[in-house]
């Protein structure tokens, strides 16, 4: 690997393959912005490039200075960091009345595209330098011995004004030169959750990142399952959550939009029912569908009509057993097992139609096995500007949209360039992470005109070739839901 130093301080290294030709700079369709780091008092970042193959550059991007350190947050009531006036009033009083010397603080969830500003307020206790974090778990301890719910924070999580500093890695791929696709994957089954880098070496990845979110409220056995759309190789593993962000994926080709999903099992005698999820755990009255890549047994407590790749029903049997190879289950309890009872019989016909809507173009992806979907998060960029559809996603809050966490971001540009991002975070002194709007700013400063945020926190991680090449905050890769790979072929 060589590396050579240019004007302004940025060091550029160079590992290729012998077989890879780089693009020249006027061939480039999409490049490291030479703007100052968008986030923070906006200071002159360090970047490290790597060509990983022909069409892709990795860059190891950091900026700004650790200033903040910790203090001690009481807790509200019900638990949470901020909560109403009143209820604010009444816990400063509470540590004052043992005293110590507390202030409260107003804070502010910034509005977003779809929802409204909201202010709630905290209490805090010292405020001590990042080397002095023990002091503030010393009074934590004594907050506590005086039936006080507390917690030690460090400023840089809060979300405002901070210096940083932001450790990221970004991996740019030029649609003119890149010659290989983009997919998505479950790994070995929907309900079990693997690491990245473990999804990543099966299918030969050049890159790999974290998908979406997964389901933390299910039963432990399968908490694997992706939280909205998820389609893989053209098949349809888990609904859609209507009107969510996704990304579509086919062939070299990556968009953002909105998603509706709609499954419908229809018997040979015209009979229709709506199948209400795809491999998740069922709800009363629900009918769910279950496909050999769910990777766990039918819930118990129902009737399963077994269906081979034809549609016609080869079993009907009592739910709570695994799914054979080349079968799909319907798994139906209460009103949803009658409907199995009178329109799938053993011998007939039920054919499940799944449609899969792209909600701005209102037409329907066609289901080919070069089709791949990840539900994203939260949308953060729309046509060149900044639009955080918080509320709609399922993330309208304090914690999610104002505090910092570490963050996995997908972009496309003008021209269809692919921009995959992470920003670590939780980790004080070393990396602050990024709220909502700084991941917009990051995304639209890279280049990005539509931009998504995927799962984040200790989720975050990327992996290119064999390496996990970011530190994720829990200290090892976590085992997550679905990843987004970028292939050689």
């Amino acid at each position: 690997m060589s590396r050579r130093t240019l004007a302004g301080g940025l060091a550029i290294a160079a590992a290729l393959p012998l077989t890879a030709l780089p693009a020249t700079a006027e061939q480039q369709s999409v490049r490291f912005p030479s703007a100052k780091f968008p986030l923070g008092t906006r200071p002159v970042p360090t970047k490290t490039m790597t060509t990983v193959t022909q069409g892709i550059d990795l860059y190891d991007v950091k900026a700004g200075t650790s200033t903040d350190g910790y203090t001690v947050t009481v807790l509200m009531p019900n638990g949470r960091d901020s909560g109403t006036l009143p209820n604010a009033e009444a816990k400063l009083a509470e540590v004052e009345a043992l005293g110590e010397t507390a202030s409260m603080q107003q804070v502010v969830q910034p509005s977003v595209a779809d929802a409204p500003s909201k202010t709630e307020y905290m209490v805090r206790v010292g405020l001590w330098p990042l080397k002095d974090k023990k002091k503030a778990e010393e009074t934590v301890t004594k907050l506590k011995d005086a039936e006080l719910k507390a917690k030690v924070d460090y400023l840089g999580d809060d979300g405002v004004k901070t210096t940083g500093p932001w450790d990221a890695k970004v991996v740019m791929i030029d649609v003119k030169t890149f010659r290989g696709s983009y997919a998505a994957t479950l790994g070995t089954s929907v309900a079990k959750r693997e690491t990245v880098s473990s999804m990543a070496k099966a299918r030969k990845a050049v890159v790999g990142v974290n998908g979406g979110f997964f389901n933390i409220h299910t039963s432990k056995e399968l908490r694997g399952e992706p939280v909205g759309a998820s389609v893989v190789g053209g098949k349809l593993l888990s609904e859609a959550v209507p009107g969510r962000s996704a990304v579509v994926l086919k062939g070299r080709t990556a968009k953002i939009t909105e998603l509706k999903t709609t499954v419908t099992a229809i018997s040979q005698d015209g009979e229709k029912a709506t199948v209400n999820g795809v491999n998740r755990a069922a709800a009363p009255d629900e009918l769910v569908l279950y496909t050999e890549e769910y990777g766990a047994k039918t819930p118990t407590g129902g009737s399963d009509v077994v269906i081979d790749a034809n549609g016609k029903v080869v079993g009907v049997r009592t739910s709570g057993a695994a799914v054979a190879a080349g079968t799909r289950v319907l798994h139906g309890n209460g009103g949803a097992a009658d409907w199995l009872t009178q329109h799938a019989l053993q011998d007939w016909t039920v054919t499940v139609d799944t449609k899969v809507v792209d909600l701005r173009t209102k037409r329907a992806l066609q289901l080919t096995p070069d089709l791949n979907v990840i539900a994203g998060g939260v949308g953060l960029v729309r046509n060149g500007k900044t639009k955080i559809t918080a509320k709609l996603d399922g993330h309208n809050s304090i914690n999610m949209i104002l505090r910092r966490h570490p963050r996995t971001l997908l972009g496309t540009t003008k021209n269809g360039s692919l921009i995959l991002a992470t920003i670590d975070g939780r980790q004080p002194g070393v990396t602050v992470g990024a709220n909502f709007l700084e991941a917009a700013q990051f995304m639209r400063w890279l280049g990005a005109t539509q931009a998504i945020n995927l799962d984040g926190g200790g989720s975050t991680a990327m992996v290119v070739g064999d390496k996990l090449v970011n530190k994720p905050s829990d200290g090892t890769e976590r085992g997550i839901g679905d990843a987004l790979l970028v292939l050689p072929s």
